[in-house]
């Protein structure tokens, strides 16, 4: 565009709409953003409070809950009977089962 029609569409009352509709659309979104901001608000006080410091957990009387070491051996996948695809409910109920050595591999 040149010059002549740039100075055109600023003296037109067309640029005046523009700008009437871009303050109307930014009235428009700050008092949404003002309604959800109060809505969150009222929202957060009907929650309960955070719990006081003698509400939380504490450690057991016998002591800190130690981890246990060992390792598991997988499951060999059963074989089927007729030679056809066993279906979840004929496998065991879980990959693996604890090994007899219950002490740790290391690294040397």
């Amino acid at each position: 565009m040149n010059t002549l029609a740039t100075a055109v569409l600023a003296a037109s009352g067309k640029s005046a709409l523009a700008t009437v509709a871009f303050v109307v659309v930014g009235v428009a979104l700050v008092g949404g953003l003002i309604w959800a901001f109060r809505l969150g608000a009222r929202i957060r006080s009907r929650e309960p409070a955070p719990p006081r410091p003698e509400e939380q957990p504490r450690m057991p009387a016998s002591g800190p809950v130690r981890e246990s070491h060992g390792t598991r051996e997988p499951n060999e996948m059963p074989r089927s009977q007729n030679g056809e695809r066993l279906t979840p409910h004929e496998l065991r109920p879980t990959g693996s089962r604890e090994g007899d050595d219950r002490s740790r591999p290391r690294w040397n």
